[in-house]
Parts: structure tokens; sequence; C-alpha cells
């Protein structure tokens, strides 16, 4: 089904729904190609599951039994609960989108409760091996100035919990970081980020070190022949590090991220902070961290407290 063509009015109605949500609400391009590729699917169901009755305005008409009916067509194709939970909600917006432009009655769809499932907890990495693989990322560098780089980028994403995305979209204008830098983050998303000495001389080096040109304009963080930095090459470079400290393959660049808030979260810090600080829209996002430190005291009281 993946492969077929959608009709020209839905095709339509599906680019103008995208746009929609990338000029209006101001959602990331990746976000809008995930909900796109999530609603073609749902219309080149529903053209089938109606077949000769189908028209755009039946997309307003439709029953509880037709949007279950995608429901467990997906489920029969191993499409996870969480994935589908996503892809109710993507039918949802488009569907919430085209009652207002269109008018018409969508309570069906949109009273559909998506399926329940347990969300993935964030797996950080201990204080102890955070400060490692800041010390150690670089330690196979070929040239000192890339191991240099790969230290102020790892710092970045533990130290002031950027994304990896965001960390590779800095500019030669903040090769001197200032104390608190402004980061646009996912869907448009501003925030002010405090900077830790740490990162700022890990930056400063790097700056100082590299031999490429840093306009600022231009991408802040180089490879090898000068161009923006790649993430595949921070990945690497996580890679090869946490093998050398036997660390478990959750330990990427985005589980430095994890390790900020969850550390940040065991020293005392406050919840709605801390949800500030990683540009979480929800707070119920930031929440999983909490279950996460939790989960980490459980675990210390079992081991100090083991059962007879």
């Amino acid at each position: 089904m993946s492969a077929a063509i959608l009709p020209d009015h839905c095709q339509s109605l599906l680019v103008h729904w995208c746009a929609h949500l990338r000029g209006v609400q101001g959602v990331a391009r990746a976000t809008v190609d995930a909900y796109g590729a999530d609603v073609r699917l749902w219309l080149l169901f529903i053209i089938e599951h109606l077949d000769d009755d189908f028209s755009t305005s039946k997309l307003l008409d439709l029953e509880k039994s037709d949007i279950r009916a995608f429901m467990a067509h997906e489920q029969a194709r191993g499409v996870s609960a969480r994935s589908l939970a996503r892809r109710l909600s993507s039918v949802k917006g488009f569907t919430r989108w085209l009652s207002d432009r269109q008018g018409g009655d969508a309570t069906a769809i949109l009273a559909q409760r998506a399926p329940k499932f347990r969300r993935k907890l964030p797996r950080p990495i201990s204080p102890e091996a955070a400060g490692k693989v800041l010390a150690g990322i670089g330690d196979e560098a070929r040239d000192d100035w890339i191991a240099a780089r790969d230290t102020a980028v790892a710092t970045l994403l533990y130290g002031c919990g950027l994304r990896i995305s965001e960390a590779l979209s800095l500019t030669g204008a903040q090769a001197s970081l200032p104390e608190a830098l402004h980061i646009t983050g996912k869907g448009g998303k501003d925030r002010l980020v405090p900077v830790l000495p740490a990162a700022r001389a890990a930056v400063a080096a790097y700056a100082r070190l590299c031999p490429w040109p840093l306009p600022r304009d231009q991408a802040l963080f180089r490879g090898a022949r000068g161009g923006a930095l790649s993430p595949r090459l921070v990945q690497l470079a996580m890679e090869r590090v946490r093998h050398r400290l036997g660390l478990p393959p959750s330990a990427t660049p985005h589980a430095l991220r994890h390790s900020f808030a969850t550390h940040l979260l065991a020293a005392g810090g406050d919840l709605r902070a801390i949800q500030e600080l990683l540009g979480h829209a929800s707070l119920s996002t930031t929440q999983a961290y909490t279950a996460v430190d939790a989960a980490h005291l459980m675990d210390v009281y079992s081991r100090a407290h083991p059962r007879a």
C-alpha cells in the first residue's frame, strides 16, 4: 500500500496540512515528514476501505469502526503500540485541521483512544562514566584539533544538555561562548542555556586549534575536510570511547543529554527548570527522568539491603 499514489485532491490536502504545520505551528521538518507519512498511510487505507464510496468530504463523516479498522490493519502489519499511538495522533491532527478548514463533525476520529504502551525510560550513564567519556573521547583522534572538537561537542551535550543537532547548528559567532547560550530547538522553541566554564573552555580550545576559518555565519564544528561536521562522526567517536570504557550500546551522544537531566534531578534540580533547560514542550516528557531517578534509588537500595 505504501507504494500507491494518492489521488491529486488528497495529495493537495496533505501538502497544505504539512505546510500549515511548518509555517503556522513551527513544527520541525523531520516531525512534519513523519506526520505526513502517517497521514498518507491513513488516506491510502481509507480510500481502499471505502472503495467507491470515498470522497474527501467523507473524511469528516467517518464512523468509529473506520478508524478502528485502520488501527487493526496497522497492528496486523506489525506496527508497535508506540508507533500506532503516534500514527493516530497524526491522523487526529490532520482531521482537526480539515474540520476547522471545511467544517464537519470529526468526533468519531478525535474521540478514538490511543493504544497503551510503556514509555521507554531514558538511559543515562553515571556521572563517573560521563567524566571518563569527556576525558577520553578524543584519545583516538588523528589530530589534536579533532580531539579538541570531539571533546567540545561531547561537553556541550553533557554540560548544557544540548541535542546533537543543536550543538552542530552553532556557528562561528559562538566560538567564544557567552554565559547563556540562545538555542532554537525542536519546533522552533527558543531557550537560554547556562554555559559552564568547562564547556566554554572546551569550545575555546577547539576554536584555537581548528585549522579552518570559522566565519560567524558558518558552522562552528568542522569535519576533517573543512565542511560542517556530520552527526555520524560524533556517533563514531562515542562508539569508540564507549567500547574502550566498557559502556553499554545505549551510551550514545544523546545519552549524554539524558545524563545531564538525570544528574541535575538527582542533585535536587527543579523539574520545571530542567524542562526549560532541555527545551521540552511538555512537562510529561521531562517527568520521565523522575522515573529514572526512582529506579536508580531502588537499585541502590536493593544492593544495600538485599533480601535474605
